[in-house]
């Protein structure tokens, strides 16, 4: 039997990049394993795709609608508020700039589309819900199944983190619901034959009508080739905690230096801090301040590819994060069998369990500083479970989280849409090896 001939829309697709562009990248590459794919992605990604060997016209397609998404991006980054922040104002603009992605999209395939060139059209990404297609009942004309997903963003701001929403600049975040009245709002989630939800914030979003036809599968993956080199210290006094990410008010950097302040202080503790941004200077204070700065290491930004050296000699991996959707580091963590530890809110929390991980409980900054002290005390004091933990989270990123896996799981959703008796594409639920909402 030939594979399944697929288009996958990846308006964010990059090996070079992280974040979304990676997800995008790295998902697409997997689904080339399983269908005979064919990517088409933004123009803004074009090199570094060809860098990576693929070849254009036949392994992908560069779409180039920076006439309109330019000068809106643009726009938006001279009103976010600093750079690093905003980032609501940033999803919102490049939102309404997808739209003429996905008209020269159907420009450019149309045809093909019609003339039958296709099996299944899958929108990788943008992640967000606020991004609508346009494309979807077209597709159902030409009676083509529509795939969209990962989806995902939009957790809501704890309430006791008034503070950090107004240090990010994100303002926008208490309008984030007008994105239901967008052009395209129901007909993305009607005509999709099926959603793919990246969590399950994002599945219970979804109108009542649509959640049959959605299936939870967490948009991180991890790739084994990148992170090849494994943890193999033992822990130890001092132990060796990680922090990764952008140093944004969010991310909670500041909550972790404050509650390891005491065993930094008695060098029962050392803490490698990778990753920059507008906060970095604060916490250079915060440091001093604490009479910490002997045992905390800022590496600043760091390749990609290099993060798995820092993070390999790590006992575990410190994550307050209080806004997290995806938490990608933490899976990038467990595949080098460090431990993650992480605050019990939307993203991260969704990745770990008991047997592999660490989730503090919060209400506001003070419970989760006192939940993170309380559980680095306690590590100290028992450093073998960081071990048996961390074992237990590699083979978990193995069997679970890799590119392949999802891929696998995707195509059981591809296999699980049927044509009915009416000429109808219907959506036939599937139970997949993560978890299943419906």
């Amino acid at each position: 039997m030939r594979r399944r001939r697929t288009l996958l829309i990846a308006e964010a697709a990059n090996p070079e990049w992280v974040s979304v562009p990676l997800i995008g990248w790295s998902l697409s590459r997997a689904l080339a394993q399983v269908t005979d794919a064919h990517l088409v992605t933004h123009v803004r990604n074009r090199e570094a795709i060809l860098r990576a060997g693929l070849v254009e016209g036949r392994d992908f397609t560069a779409i180039d609608n920076e006439h309109v998404a330019g000068p809106l991006w643009r726009f938006a980054d001279r009103i976010r508020g600093g750079s690093g922040k905003g980032w609501t104002t940033m999803t919102a603009f490049s939102a309404l700039a997808y739209y003429s992605f996905e008209r020269e999209i159907w420009r450019t395939f149309g045809p093909r589309i019609v003339a039958g060139d296709f099996d299944l059209v899958h929108r990788i990404t943008p992640l967000s819900p606020t991004h609508q297609s346009l494309i979807g009942k077209q597709l159902r004309r030409c009676g083509i199944p529509f795939v969209v997903g990962p989806l995902n963003g939009g957790v809501p701001w704890p309430k006791s983190f008034a503070d950090r929403r107004r240090a990010e600049r994100d303002w926008l975040s208490h309008a984030r619901a007008i994105y239901k009245f967008m052009p395209g709002y129901k007909a993305t989630r009607y005509y999709s034959a099926a959603i793919i939800a990246g969590s399950r914030h994002t599945y219970q979003e979804l109108p009542s009508w649509a959640q049959p036809k959605c299936v939870v599968i967490p948009e991180n993956g991890i790739d084994p080739e990148r992170f090849n080199s494994p943890r193999t210290r033992r822990a130890s006094l001092p132990l060796r905690g990680g922090f990764v990410g952008r140093l944004v008010p969010y991310k909670g950097a500041d909550m972790l230096l404050e509650a390891a302040a005491p065993l930094l202080r008695g060098r029962t503790l050392e803490l490698h801090i990778v990753g920059d941004g507008p906060e970095k200077p604060a916490l250079e204070v915060l440091i001093e301040r604490l009479g910490v700065a002997g045992s905390v290491h800022l590496h600043g930004w760091l390749p990609h590819a290099d993060v798995q050296n820092i993070l390999r000699e790590c006992d575990f991996l410190a994550l307050p994060s209080v806004r997290e959707f995806g938490g990608g580091v933490v899976l990038e963590a467990m595949a080098l069998g460090v431990t993650p530890i992480v605050a019990d809110y939307a993203g991260p929390s969704e990745l770990v369990e008991d047997s592999w991980g660490i989730r503090i409980p919060f209400s506001d900054s003070e419970s989760l500083i006192r939940g993170l002290r309380y559980t680095l005390t306690s590590v100290s004091q028992e450093p073998e479970q960081l071990d048996r933990l961390g074992i237990n989270a590699r083979r978990a990123a193995a069997e679970r989280f890799t590119w392949q896996a999802k891929a696998k799981q995707i195509e059981e959703v591809y296999n699980s849409i049927t044509l009915s008796q009416f000429g109808r594409l219907e959506y036939r639920s599937v139970d997949t090896s993560m978890e299943r909402t419906n």
